[in-house]
């Protein structure tokens, strides 16, 4: 494919999902349409590019060696990057050369080595703590269970070097996201009537941003609905 007709390919999808995403808001009755999040994993740098001609600036990566090259070759594009995929304690300092944001914090080994790592680079990283919605609990998908969460929350709050500002969620599959999303919902209220200062909720991706939204969420992460079936880079 040539870089025009993916460029026309690219600019289609996006225009797609954001009436998707307009017409959710809608529906919801709200007037806060969420932040649109680009997952590129394992897409090239040059569809990066075309997102940001397209006035996408949030990126979201999963996997620390390959986030790091793509950002060195986009250093210049003003954009946002996201960490989504589940980060080593020995990968927190790498992690924290290129990624704005840490969305999947889910323990408190990860989050004492994400805070050490960024006193060390004198740096005050932005973190989501991932909650897991996965009925009965599955380990492979990450996410801290509930009975954990406060504790987690508190723990994050107190170091110097995390500045928490939401949740993530991933909607179990199979299961039904509208009824994942609503039960998070409940959990984002219950964090705030505490006073934890979650502002963002980081839900909803391709196949259920229209019931992430319907729930509140204020970030949706979509990848294969702007990016198509492009041959993955190794």
């Amino acid at each position: 494919m040539t870089t025009s007709a993916r460029r026309d390919e690219i600019s289609g999808n996006v225009a797609d999902v954001r009436a998707r995403i307009a017409e959710a808001t809608v529906r919801a009755g709200r007037l806060d349409p969420p932040q649109l999040v680009v997952v590129t994993k394992t897409y090239p740098a040059s569809d990066i590019a075309i997102l940001a001609e397209l006035g996408v600036r949030d990126i979201a990566e999963n996997r620390d060696q390959e986030a790091k090259a793509k950002f060195e070759e986009c250093r210049e594009l003003d954009l946002r990057w996201h960490m989504i995929g589940q980060v080593q304690r020995k990968k927190a300092s790498s992690v924290l050369t290129w990624a704005d944001m840490v969305e999947t914090v889910d323990r408190p080994e990860l989050a004492v080595a994400l805070d050490r790592a960024a006193l060390a680079q004198g740096k005050v990283l932005e973190v989501l703590v991932q909650i897991s919605l996965d009925v009965p609990i599955r380990t492979d998908r990450g996410g801290v269970q509930l009975d954990q969460l406060d504790a987690l929350v508190d723990l994050v709050g107190e170091c110097p070097g995390l500045s928490l500002t939401g949740v993530m969620a991933v909607a179990p599959y199979p299961g039904d996201p509208d009824e994942a999303f609503g039960r998070l919902d409940a959990v984002v209220q219950r964090l705030r009537s505490r006073g934890c200062g979650i502002e963002i909720v980081s839900a909803g991706m391709s196949d259920d941003l229209e019931a992430a939204i319907a729930h509140g969420t204020t970030q949706v992460r979509v990848g294969g609905s702007i990016l198509g079936a492009r041959p993955l880079v190794q």
